[in-house]
């Protein structure tokens, strides 16, 4: 961590240079003795992604970034403040700190927070930054984290994890025993230290498969931000409940829409119906979750059919996701479409359907864009369905 980027002269090129490409940039040189043009470029890219993810961050002017691999795994600042939310007590033993961002606000829930990161370059950093934030209660350690947690003489209240998701050759991975730490294999050594753990791991990761793997779950967190999935939060507990928590969370500026249900409640029975008045698509953390039946009883709607996942209705319904007043609905044949869909221009999703959006934007000729929606599915009675729409606000709905 080179501190010489904290001078006004070094702080004032880098703002001034926001804007710049840092191809271009690079090529000029520092004009710093003490700090590289590469160091530069570094703080620049951080301060570009920090604008949006780690508004906070921005904002202060003494702040140092990492690079940019480090900045795209970190939490942003609302999932991390949802976590903060979940859980509190007096201490929280974070085992893979990264860059800070989910201690920072587990230090305003938790007494004591002991941060732990391998990566002796980005424990520096986070160090400086808390105390550059004020976040003065959090303990930081440059190190392994479960030798680190091993090596506790007492019980924590809470664990928590971000296992690394990237294997030896920097691919892409998401199952748990993939990841690093192997938290399936160290459960053991975590509930020695804490009752309590809570875990972030791949959007991609199936629910039935870290179930398994986790064994000990009680509650699953779907966070979806601007309707795209970004975290699984996985609690466990040493004393666990037959009954599995599911919460799905989807946060906009507009509003925040959350549904939640036990897992046994998804066996129920499933209500279909052909489309009625009202449409309704959930959002991407409900889609994650698959809660469909739990929704549809919750919601007062009806499935259009099992594998199409829209719901409709006869009155409108507060629902989590989009919603739709129903204009027309017209059978999937090319006489039928050509004398009833007279669209130059319309918003196209397909559900449960063999075409794909670009293949029917093509065959049709109709652009993206306008305030038509159409949803090409297949009803109750596997019967494929051109449904005609125009968006509505809805009370839980965007």
């Amino acid at each position: 961590m080179n501190k010489a980027l904290l001078h006004p002269e070094v702080q004032k090129f880098i703002k001034e240079h926001l804007h710049e490409a840092l191809t271009k940039l690079i090529l000029k040189g520092s004009p710093f003795p003490d700090v590289s043009i590469q160091e530069i470029a570094t703080q620049i890219s951080g301060l570009k992604k920090a604008k949006n993810k780690l508004p906070t961050w921005f904002k202060n002017q003494d702040i140092l970034y990492p690079p940019n691999l480090n900045l795209e795994q970190t939490s942003s600042e609302i999932t991390a403040k949802y976590k903060s939310e979940l859980i509190n007590g007096s201490t929280l033993i974070d085992l893979t700190g990264g860059f800070g961002i989910d201690d920072y606000y587990f230090s305003k829930k938790f007494e004591k927070v002991i941060y732990c990161e391998l990566n002796k370059e980005l424990s520096h950093l986070a160090a400086h930054n808390f105390k550059t934030l004020g976040a003065l209660n959090i303990k930081s350690h440059n190190g392994d984290g479960l030798k680190i947690l091993a090596e506790l003489d007492e019980k924590v209240d809470w664990i928590y994890l971000d296992p690394a998701r990237r294997d030896d050759y920097g691919g892409k991975v998401f199952l748990l025993e993939q990841c690093t730490p192997n938290v399936p294999e160290n459960l053991k050594l975590l509930f020695q230290k804490s009752d309590s753990i809570l875990i972030k791991s791949s959007p991609l990761l199936d629910l039935s498969a870290g179930i398994s793997e986790l064994r000990k779950v009680v509650e699953i967190h779907i966070v979806s931000v601007n309707n795209e999935v970004k975290e699984l939060l996985w609690v466990l507990n040493r004393n666990i409940s037959k009954k599995i928590k599911i919460k799905t969370i989807n946060i906009s500026n507009k509003e925040t829409q959350c549904f939640e249900a036990l897992l046994d409640e998804e066996s129920g029975p499933s209500a279909y119906s052909l489309p009625l008045n009202f449409l309704y698509e959930p959002n991407p953390a409900i889609m994650k979750s698959k809660l469909f039946s739990a929704l549809s009883s919750e919601t007062n709607t009806y499935k259009l059919q099992s594998n199409s996942h829209l719901f409709t209705s006869e009155e409108l319904q507060p629902f989590p996701g989009r919603s739709f007043e129903i204009i027309d609905i017209i059978p999937y044949n090319k006489k039928a479409l050509k004398r009833s869909l007279k669209l130059k221009k319309a918003n196209i999703t397909t559900r449960n359907f063999p075409k794909s959006v670009n293949e029917i934007r093509k065959e049709l000729k109709i652009e993206d864009g306008g305030n038509d929606y159409l949803f090409f599915t297949t009803d109750l009675n596997n019967d494929k369905i051109v449904v005609v729409c125009r968006k509505v606000n809805n009370l839980k709905g965007s």
